[in-house]
């Protein structure tokens, strides 16, 4: 047991490391594109004029038809769907995720939420949603890492939804599970089955509060199980449109 709470130690004391420092890099160095790599001119941020032009977007915002409605519609039932940028794993930009993610490049996540939010409030599909809720992490994992991406991605959303709140409480994960990456949609389903569940207090001051439509935010859809898991928590008590930066096509 002392040996598992060293590991845990060590592993949280890492990502507090890993946030220094991205931060003083950011300080100290030449910022760079961080899909090419060119450095950054006056005025860009994180991305260069020429590769936020070229970002693979879905456009999934714009048709209440898509593809990620079609890949949960198996497995839940959602409002809306739509995801920012095809996330194609051979693809550079695919690091606006990875570097929030485990490089800890929260302004990154920030920057990435506010252009899907701004994406989603462009469509009218999404005019609706009264609350935004990121897909929780285990909290020992939170821990580790030092914050959760899917709720930096989510407060990012909210900065083009005036009025409408994070609810980053609603939902939390009861159980720890092991990373889906490299897992098959089968073994995905069976890793977060049962993970998740609502805080009741939460739930009731948000009902009492006239919410009955959320949105909920995750990195990336890749099968959906993640999703649908949280969904599956969710309705009965709420309508759930659903959002992400990547989709795995």
């Amino acid at each position: 047991m002392t040996g598992r709470f060293s590991y845990g130690l060590w592993r949280g004391v890492k990502g507090g490391l890993r946030l220094a420092l991205a931060g003083l890099r950011d300080l100290f160095f030449v910022r760079s594109c961080v899909v090419c790599g060119k450095p950054l001119a006056e005025g860009e941020k994180h991305l260069c004029r020429d590769c936020i032009d070229d970002i693979p977007l879905t456009y999934f915002w714009n048709y209440s038809e898509n593809a990620a409605m079609d890949r949960l519609a198996g497995l839940c039932h959602v409002y809306n769907a739509a995801s920012l940028f095809f996330y194609r794993h051979d693809s550079a930009y695919c690091d606006i995720v990875r570097r929030c993610k485990y490089g800890g490049d929260i302004a990154l996540g920030r920057w990435a939420g506010e252009m899907l939010g701004r994406s989603l409030a462009s469509g009218g599909l999404y005019s609706g949603i009264q609350a935004i809720v990121p897909v929780p992490l285990h909290p020992l994992k939170r821990w580790r890492r030092g914050f959760n991406q899917a709720e930096v991605i989510a407060r990012g959303i909210a900065e083009c939804f005036p009025g409408v709140p994070v609810a980053g409480r609603l939902l939390y994960r009861r159980r720890y599970t092991a990373t889906q990456t490299r897992k098959g949609v089968a073994e995905r389903g069976r890793n977060v089955s049962g993970a998740f569940a609502l805080r009741r207090r939460e739930l009731e001051r948000l009902r009492a509060a006239g919410v009955r439509h959320l949105l909920l935010v995750d990195d990336v859809l890749t099968t959906g199980s993640t999703i649908s898991a949280c969904v599956r928590v969710l309705e009965g008590h709420f309508t759930v449109s659903a959002a992400t930066l990547g989709f795995v096509d």
